[in-house]
């Protein structure tokens, strides 16, 4: 009995966010490098000048679920991985289109793209566009 509690208390402490180091989600702000290279992420900023990614974060970078919104109107929703889209999501256009499907680094990896009236346009296989399809059929 007395193991079994001392394993209790170990397990609520180690998962409490006092003690543990959880997922959380948050608010973050991608700023364009100072050094030229990509982007960083920052607690603050200002919506209408950087986009807003709004989900799990860890190590302070997006990572987990989270939404993406960019300041042309376009809108990513998926998953994350040490702050790159990675995994399954969706990347809606500000005109309608958009591309449905895996995420690779930040890239597109195994998906669909389709105009803003549901028809295919392109699909991506192992990171490589598949030039056999010809929306203008």
């Amino acid at each position: 009995m007395k193991h079994l509690l001392i394993i209790l208390i170990s397990f609520l402490l180690l998962s409490s966010p006092l003690f543990g180091h959880p997922k959380g989600v948050h608010t973050f702000y991608r700023w364009k490098n100072p050094s030229g290279d990509g982007w960083v992420w920052k607690g603050f900023g200002d919506k209408e000048t950087q986009p807003v990614y709004k989900g799990e974060v860890e190590n302070g970078v997006p990572n987990g679920l989270g939404i993406l919104y960019d300041l042309d109107g376009s809108k990513y929703v998926g998953s994350w991985k040490n702050g790159k889209k990675n995994r399954q999501g969706t990347f809606t256009y500000p005109n309608g289109e958009k591309y449905e499907g895996e995420w690779k680094d930040g890239g597109l990896w195994n998906g669909t793209g389709y105009d803003k009236n549901g028809n295919i346009t392109y699909k991506y296989d192992d990171g490589r566009m598949d030039k056999t399809i010809n929306p203008l059929k």
